[in-house]
């Protein structure tokens, strides 16, 4: 809610009732009106010419509505008010930071059995919101009683958004084989990862379904790289900057194709870390100077060894008709070693449909 507004030369000055005050450009403000002459409402796309717009454009007349909840607006090249809602300012105020749902980063002692989930009630409204906000706050979740077959992935997947294909097709089944050009088809330790680095928009959720178990081991492992991330940041501020500057490459080479895209272990927008990036096995050879060449492995010498740490890893043996699902870009995951039939099905998600979810069910 706003107390009051005040006309500045340039912008206008807006206070809300918490105590928030936020200055707006005037031109970005008219840049942004929604009434029905700049705002196409069924499109959801500017009608404005912005191009046209004058740059020093002023305000004309402001009044404040609805007990504070609008601001209405008129402008020099309009005929109507345009009116902005208290709700629309307040998102925009430069420093706020402010999100209705908050990460928790975690150590393996901090995720508790509530990470489980029903295959019967995520696929209801209510419990399909519940599992996105699990995923959107802890990076993963694990749902039970899915059937054990790949329309269950994908009926998953058709929730979020839709699956996506790669080099491994669309819905995907594997076992240990040992003539496919890649290590999570062995029966090996894979240490703590993320797909995908040599992909320039490495996947966003990862779903991983146990069709069969008839083994001993292999148990699913997972790591909050935000949390390893938040670790090194405050024990060593050099050392993240360096993960964060330094562009890895990864590369796949095998089944037809030789693919290779890089980018930091931690990469930022802004100063926020939006993706871990990390792939021991996949990263590829690459030169700096003797002096970044040292502190380079150093670098992830010190971030591997915290991955590996058991306080921070979380382990489950996934039984079958238990479905893990991740984020690709916040959670590394690996698997124990094992002897015997461990038979798995999957698929990707794009980022971009998880954070579409997120956001039309009012999560971030």
């Amino acid at each position: 809610m706003i107390k009051s507004v005040k006309i500045l030369t340039n912008s206008l000055s807006v206070k809300f009732k918490d105590g928030t005050l936020e200055n707006y450009p005037n031109i970005w403000l008219r840049d942004h009106a929604k009434d029905e002459k700049n705002w196409d409402r069924r499109s959801n796309q500017r009608k404005t010419n912005t191009a046209s717009l004058d740059l020093d454009i002023k305000i004309k007349q402001v009044k404040l509505k609805n007990e504070g909840q609008n601001v209405e607006i008129l402008w020099p090249d309009s005929i109507s008010a345009v009116t902005y809602s208290s709700k629309y300012l307040f998102k925009h105020v430069l420093k706020n930071n402010n999100k209705q749902f908050k990460l928790s980063l975690w150590k393996k002692h901090q995720i508790k059995e509530d990470i489980f989930l029903s295959y019967q009630d995520i696929i209801k409204d209510i419990g399909f919101k519940i599992f996105l906000k699990k995923i959107y706050k802890f990076g993963f979740c694990v749902i039970n009683n899915c059937e054990t077959k790949l329309e269950a992935v994908e009926i998953i997947a058709n929730k979020i958004g839709y699956v996506r294909q790669s080099i491994f097709g669309g819905l995907w089944e594997f076992e240990s084989n040992q003539d496919m050009a890649d290590s999570a088809y062995t029966q090996e330790e894979l240490k703590p990862h993320t797909d995908a680095t040599y992909s320039y928009d490495a996947p966003g959720l990862q779903l991983l379904l146990c069709c069969d178990y008839k083994a001993k081991g292999g148990e699913s492992i997972l790591v909050d790289g935000f949390k390893i991330a938040q670790t090194i940041k405050k024990k060593d501020k050099e050392l993240f900057n360096l993960l964060s500057s330094i562009q890895v490459p990864g590369k796949y080479t095998g089944d037809g194709v030789i693919l290779e895209a890089k980018r930091p272990i931690f990469k930022l927008d802004n100063n926020e870390l939006i993706q871990v990036s990390f792939n021991n096995y996949d990263r590829t050879e690459f030169r700096l100077n003797e002096l970044q060449t040292h502190r380079f492995y150093e670098a992830i010498k010190k971030f591997d060894n915290l991955v590996n740490k058991s306080e921070f890893q979380w382990r489950h043996i996934l039984k079958p008709g238990q479905l893990l699902i991740f984020n690709n870009w916040r959670i590394l995951h690996g698997r124990g070693s094992f002897f015997g039939k461990r038979k798995m099905a999957g698929c990707y998600i794009n980022m971009e449909d998880f954070v579409s979810a997120c956001r039309v069910n009012g999560i971030n």
